[in-house]
């Protein structure tokens, strides 16, 4: 089973716990992360799948979400407006030592 990436517990978990004080995000984007590592494609759950998932309220899970987008930590996709969401988790310390290689 591939590990979790070691910046999001040194470096992501005191920016988004201690700096933005959004611990719901923390545990959402690490729960969404362990998914992915799982199936190596993008997650597709509900806002209350993921909440009970998390142990966190319906509406904490939106939020987090929301804030996960706007930090660009996070993507999601609909094939129409009333399906369930997937979602790319994004990782863009990796991206960006990519492209200074």
């Amino acid at each position: 089973m591939p590990a979790i990436d070691d910046y999001i517990i040194d470096v992501l978990m005191r920016d988004l716990v201690g700096h933005d004080r959004r611990p719901v995000s923390f545990l959402v984007y690490l729960w969404l992360a362990a998914a992915h590592a799982r199936t190596g494609a993008t997650v597709q759950v509900s806002f209350q799948e993921m909440a009970e998932s998390v142990g966190v309220s319906k509406s904490s899970a939106q939020a987090a979400v929301r804030w996960l987008i706007r930090r660009k930590l996070l993507t999601a996709s609909k094939a129409n407006a009333t399906s369930i969401p997937s979602y790319r988790v994004m990782m863009p310390w990796r991206e960006g030592s990519r492209r200074g290689r």
